[in-house]
C-alpha cells in the first residue's frame, strides 16, 4: 500500500483527497459563518435571529441552501445567458482558489509555495471580473452600475492591502506564509507578533478588507436603496446562492490573512502553551466576529467619501509606511524589530 502511494495515481489521490479537505473545511465554516453572521447581527438589535430550524437554529443556513438550490433559475429576457451563469461560477471558485496557500498549521498547508503572497493576491484581484460580468450580462442599469462601483471599489482598496502586505514582506524577506508566521514566533508570544510592529497598518488592513468585500459599511455595490440589490438583483436561485458563497468564503480568507500577517497564525498568545491549527481557526473566529460587528453598528458610507477614504488617505498612508518600514528594518532599529530576517525570525 506504501509503494501504491508513491505512483503517480496514489500521490494524484493524495492531492484530491487534501483538495477535498480543505473545500470541506471552508464550506462547513461557510454554514456556520453566516449563521454567526445573523445571530450577532440579532443580537445588537436585541431580538432572536435564527432560531427554528434545528438546534438554537444551526441547521437555518442549511434550510435556506436547500431552498435556493430547490428554485426555479430564472434567466432575464434579454441577458447573456453564457456570461450570466458564469459570473457567480467564477466568484465562487476563485474565491475557493485562494484558499491552496493558506497554512492552518506549520506545513498543513495544500501548496507550500514561495510566493504564496503574490497567488492570494492575483486571484483575489480576479474576483472582481465575476461582479463585472454578472452587472453586464443582467442587461439591466442598477446591476451594471453595481459592478461599476463595485470594480472601483476593489481595485482602489487592492492598492493601499497591496502597500501594508508589502511593509510586512519587507520585515519578513519571505512571500510566504509558513515564514512569515515563524518570523513571529518568540519567547513573548503575543507581543512577538506582528501587530506591535506594524501596528497603524493593522486598522488600515482590516478596513481596506471590509471595502475589498464589499462588506457594510462600504456595501455600495449592493446598495438597495439606490441600487435596489446592486449586481446580484437578476440573480435567483443557485446562482445567487454562488454570489452569497463566493462573499462569505471571500470575507473567510480576509480574516485568515489578518491572522497570518499580523496575529502569528497558528502561533500560541501565551508562551509555553502549545501552537497549533486550532489557535488559527480561533483567530479567524474573531476577525470574523469583528467584521460581523462593524456590518450591526457602522452607517453606510457615501460612495465619494469611500473613493476619497481610499485614494486621499489609505494610500498615502500606506506609502508611507512602506518607506519607514524599509528604513527601520535597513539599519535594523531597536534590535531587529522590524528586520526578523536580520536576527534569523
Amino acid at each position: 500500500m506504501d509503494g501504491f502511494f508513491s505512483t503517480t495515481a496514489g500521490l494524484g489521490l493524495i492531492i484530491v483527497a487534501q483538495c477535498l479537505l480543505v473545500i470541506g473545511f471552508v464550506m462547513v465554516s461557510l454554514l456556520f459563518l453566516v449563521y454567526g453572521d445573523r445571530k450577532i447581527w440579532a443580537a445588537v438589535q436585541m431580538r432572536r435571529g435564527p432560531n427554528v430550524v434545528g438546534v438554537f437554529g444551526l441547521l437555518q443556513t442549511v434550510a435556506d441552501a436547500l431552498k435556493y438550490v430547490v428554485k426555479e433559475v430564472v434567466v432575464p429576457a434579454g441577458a447573456d445567458r453564457t456570461v450570466f451563469m458564469l459570473a457567480p461560477l467564477t466568484s465562487f471558485v476563485l474565491a475557493m482558489l485562494a484558499w491552496a496557500v493558506i497554512p492552518f498549521n506549520d506545513t498543513w498547508v495544500l501548496s507550500d509555495i514561495n510566493v504564496a503572497i503574490l497567488f492570494v493576491f492575483a486571484v483575489s484581484s480576479l474576483e472582481v471580473y465575476g461582479v463585472i460580468m454578472g452587472g453586464w450580462a443582467s442587461n439591466s442599469k442598477y446591476p451594471f452600475l453595481g459592478s461599476l462601483r463595485s470594480a472601483a471599489q476593489m481595485i482602489s482598496y487592492e492598492v493601499s492591502i497591496g502597500l501594508i502586505i508589502v511593509g510586512v514582506i519587507i520585515s519578513t524577506g519571505s512571500l510566504n506564509f509558513g515564514d512569515i508566521v515563524r518570523a513571529q514566533d518568540g519567547d513573548f508570544g503575543l507581543f512577538n507578533w506582528y501587530w506591535l510592529p506594524h501596528f497603524p497598518m493593522v486598522f488600515l488592513f482590516f478596513i481596506s478588507c471590509l471595502a475589498e468585500t464589499n462588506r457594510p459599511p462600504f456595501d455600495l455595490p449592493e446598495a438597495e436603496s439606490e441600487l435596489v440589490a446592486g449586481y446580484q438583483v437578476e440573480y435567483s436561485s443557485t446562482p445567487f446562492l454562488l454570489f452569497m458563497a463566493g462573499e462569505y468564503i471571500a470575507i473567510f480568507l480576509m480574516c485568515a490573512l489578518i491572522s497570518l500577517l499580523f496575529f502569528g497564525g497558528w502561533l500560541s498568545p501565551i508562551p509555553g502553551l502549545p501552537d497549533g491549527a486550532l489557535w488559527m481557526v480561533a483567530k479567524m473566529a474573531f476577525f470574523f466576529f469583528l467584521f460581523a460587528m462593524v456590518k450591526a453598528i457602522v452607517p453606510r458610507y457615501r460612495y465619494d467619501q469611500l473613493m476619497r477614504l481610499g485614494w486621499k488617505v489609505f494610500l498615502p498612508m500606506s506609502l508611507a509606511w512602506v518607506v519607514i518600514v524599509a528604513f527601520l528594518a535597513k539599519f535594523e532599529v531597536l534590535g531587529g524589530f522590524w528586520a526578523r530576517w536580520a536576527i534569523g525570525g
